[in-house]
């Protein structure tokens, strides 16, 4: 391999004790194709302060390599500590489950080595090499180093499955490379159908289909997986049919197996890692990616997205005509089994999702296919840059405390208004850690004696090194590597970048991670309340009332109606006053340099801020507004309203947004309420009437309080049990129920009559009002026969 090419992408990582030491392991994509990188014998190390030496010396078994070196590194105690090194991983975990009863922390013994490997070296995803030597097609004893630039064509499968209700295996489909393949199970008729755009393989068994998929897959060789619940679904039932046909599941780079991990938080919840093989879910990658649908199944998904489905409709119909393929047409079956693939794929590419995963790989240091870990990423990023500050880091649960409060939410003051804009802090927290430089290191050199400078004051009485630190300069390089992606049009990267930095002043406040700190977290968000607060006395000086706050926005009303060009220049002008005060003002009074940024967000040119439900005190985090950009264009904006919550009706959805931009918009909307009320009542909106709720626990577990959505779930249950059908809902998900004569019905059986008074008195009569009463109305008055009285 040509120096020029020695580059490669982080797919997987893994670690092993041996007899001559850990070894780690690195599956890379590279522009030459798939490298496993093999470090042996790696040192392992943790630390322990000075003081417990003896203690440590101790429980050192009779010759024992584990060796204690004086180091100048300190604990967050001031602490002098010593390193401990070990030939394998597993003796610092044990040798810290031995120390922990006597009191005696060993720092960092949780750090597992082919992370602190790449965390050291300040690697993310991507890398470069330098010397090693190739043996069996593995490159060994190499210095990998960061290339941070590299961004490698990766190779993408993707898989579904179609089953029986009870989940027996029937078909397998693999789409996204040069072949794409269906593996049915049966006998393979005489004269085979064609089947256009893919291979259909017939098996006749279902340990042939496996033997025939380990052998697609060390002969394609992808480099990731992408599915839609394809961990906890398809991998499940793939490893278990294996398991019962006696056949090993060989999906790994070199005929491995998986790997399978239990989630510690999330009971029944599986991680499949299988060496030099990422596995994406779709869900989990567009949650991460902040995407937001009413329900995240692949057919609403690709509506939603794609504009277009599945050919098969709702669950039941589904199971049905499939068992029916699988019997009569199983090339029909095979065809629905690939669409699923190729939906997949084209959701995948419509949202950028691999382009995402990859370029949070990069922000994170995270595996490809590792979602969530703010935790981790923080630590990835935090570790090794403290370590050259002379510390070394706590461990989980050293420090107790209450959680520190949130964001600040201002009281509303409800009602409609003409020319309300809205001015946003641009990364509040992350700006408030690099200007008022608060970081774990620096709390603890601010707050021991003799820090050479004046030590910056926070809240709660904390002190913060004006020299010493490692987060602010971490979210700096964050901030202006975003600002570089926003220029170049990087969308994927420019958004990882942003939830990762974003996410830093949460991870201080989790008591799962090692940084958690009380006082660290409330320098944060208690400075963040006191902005808003200072905020709103500079906005209304200049005579403009401040109607609403959240975190870190504040909704200005400029007291009268203006043209959209004032109402801009406005929220311009003030945007600036308040940044120059900013500077001005920590610099006279602190010696320091402002990154406080707040910019202009929207103008309302119509805005709705609702009381609470049966009260006159203003909401908070609800609000509606018509507003209009720089150019004129005009836009409904729905926040926490039922118009913006799946938990409501379609009918009241649409009710709401009919009557609020009727409102807005000056137009008649009398008729409209009376209209719409006496159409639900005449059965006219019956396609609006179903609920969508979500059941959070099993249904066992509701006793006391039983809601409708369980009510109607336990008949759907009881329902699918008589027909023979797999029950849908006793661990919980979501069911669609219509309220009825009898009570909630689901829509798998319905029998009563429809409820139009709870759905025009529960449903629209509620958002009528809280619309309609600060004009001096009513749903009753506009719907009663004797409205004219009024």
């Amino acid at each position: 391999m040509s120096t020029n090419n020695r580059q490669g992408f982080i797919l997987t990582r893994n670690w092993r004790d041996t007899p001559a030491g850990c070894e780690i392991e690195y599956w890379l994509a590279t522009e030459s194709g798939p490298l496993k990188v093999l470090l042996p014998a790696q040192t392992c190390v943790a630390f322990v302060e000075q003081q417990h030496r003896a203690a440590v010396l101790a429980q050192l078994p009779k010759g024992s390599d584990i060796e204690l070196r004086d180091l100048t590194l300190k604990s967050f105690q001031q602490q002098l500590v010593l390193g401990v090194y070990a030939k394998r991983f597993r003796q610092l975990s044990r040798l810290a489950r031995t120390l922990q009863p006597l009191g005696v922390p060993l720092l960092e013994a949780d750090v597992r080595p082919h992370e602190r490997y790449l965390m050291e070296r300040f690697i993310t995803a991507g890398v470069t090499w330098e010397g090693g030597h190739f043996e069996k097609s593995a490159l060994l004893d190499c210095k990998l180093l960061p290339a941070a630039d590299f961004r490698p064509g990766l190779k993408v499968v993707s898989l579904d499955i179609e089953t029986s209700q009870h989940q027996d295996l029937y078909s397998i489909a693999l789409d996204g490379m040069a072949e794409r393949v269906v593996f049915m199970l049966g006998e393979s008729p005489l004269q085979p159908p064609h089947t256009p755009g893919f291979e259909l393989v017939y098996c006749a068994t279902r340990k042939t289909m496996i033997e025939r998929l380990n052998t697609w897959f060390e002969q394609h060789d992808p480099d990731v997986i992408i599915g839609w619940n394809v961990i906890q679904f398809d991998l499940r039932v793939l490893q278990k049919t294996a398991d019962d046909c006696g056949t090993p599941l060989l999906l790994g780079r070199e005929r491995t197996p998986i790997a399978w991990r239990t989630h510690p938080g999330k009971q029944g919840y599986l991680f499949a890692p299988m060496p030099g093989r990422a596995v994406i879910d779709g869900i989990e990658a567009l949650r991460a990616a902040v995407w937001s649908f009413s329900s995240f199944s692949l057919e609403n998904v690709s509506q939603e997205l794609l504009g277009e489905g599945k050919e098969i409709g709702s669950e039941y119909d589904k199971m049905t005509e499939i068992e029916r393929r699988f019997q009569e047409d199983k090339p029909a079956l095979a065809t629905y089994n690939i669409r699923d693939c190729e939906l997949v794929l084209r959701i995948f590419e419509k949202a950028k999702l691999l382009q995402f995963a990859m370029e949070r790989a990069h922000a994170t240091g995270l595996q490809l296919d590792h979602f969530g870990g703010s935790i981790a990423a923080f630590s990835h990023h935090y570790l090794p840059r403290m370590h050259r500050m002379g510390y070394v880091a706590p461990n989980v649960g050293d420090v107790q405390g209450k959680s520190s409060p949130g964001g600040y939410v201002m009281d509303s003051k409800p009602g409609f208004y003409d020319s309300v804009v809205v001015l946003d802090y641009k990364s509040l927290y992350p700006s408030i850690i690099r200007t008022f430089l608060v970081d774990p290191v620096g709390l603890a050199e601010g707050q021991r004696a003799g820090d050479s400078a004046q030590p910056i004051q926070g809240p709660r009485g904390t002190l913060f090194s004006r020299e010493k630190h490692c987060l602010p300069e971490i979210v700096t390089a964050l901030w202006q590597a975003r600002d570089a992606t926003k220029r170049a049009k990087n969308e994927p990267l420019s958004q990882a970048l942003k939830l990762v930095m974003n996410s830093f002043a949460g991870v201080l406040g989790a008591s799962e991670c090692r940084f958690f700190n009380p006082d660290l977290i409330s320098a944060i968000t208690l400075r963040g309340h006191e902005m808003v607060k200072l905020t709103r006395k500079l906005v209304e000086k200049r005579g403009y009332e401040v109607i609403y706050g959240d975190t870190d926005s504040i909704f200005i009303w400029l007291k009268r109606t203006h043209t959209n060009e004032d109402a801009h220049a406005v929220a311009a002008e003030l945007a600036q006053e308040i940044n120059t005060w900013w500077k001005q003002t920590l610099r006279q009074e602190q010696d320091l340099e402002s990154f406080l940024e707040i910019e202009f967000d929207t103008h309302y040119k119509k805005f709705f801020m609702p009381t609470i439900r049966g009260s006159d005190v203003g909401s908070k985090k609800r609000y509606a507004g018509l507003s209009v950009d720089r150019d004129g264009k005009e836009a409904m904006v729905y926040r926490g309203l039922e118009m913006a919550r799946s938990d409501w009706t379609p009918l009241a959805r649409q009710f709401q947004e009919g009557l609020l931009s009727r409102v807005f918009q000056g137009t008649p909307y009398r008729d409209f309420v009376s209209d719409y009320a006496s159409a639900t009542l005449a059965g006219h909106k019956d396609d609006l009437l179903t609920y969508r709720k979500r059941l959070r626990h099993r249904l066992d577990a509701y006793v006391a309080n039983v809601p409708p959505q369980v009510r109607a779930a336990r008949i759907a249950d009881e329902y699918n049990a008589s027909m023979g059908r797999p029950t849908q809902y006793q661990s919980g998900g979501w069911i669609q129920y219509v309220m009825t004569r009898n009570g909630p019905e689901p829509m798998e059986v319905r029998r009563a009559n429809i409820d139009y008074e709870h759905y025009l008195n529960k449903q629209i009569q509620p958002i009528a009002d809280s619309i309609l009463q600060p004009l001096g109305e009513s749903f009753a008055m506009l719907t009663s026969p004797q409205q004219e009285l009024f």
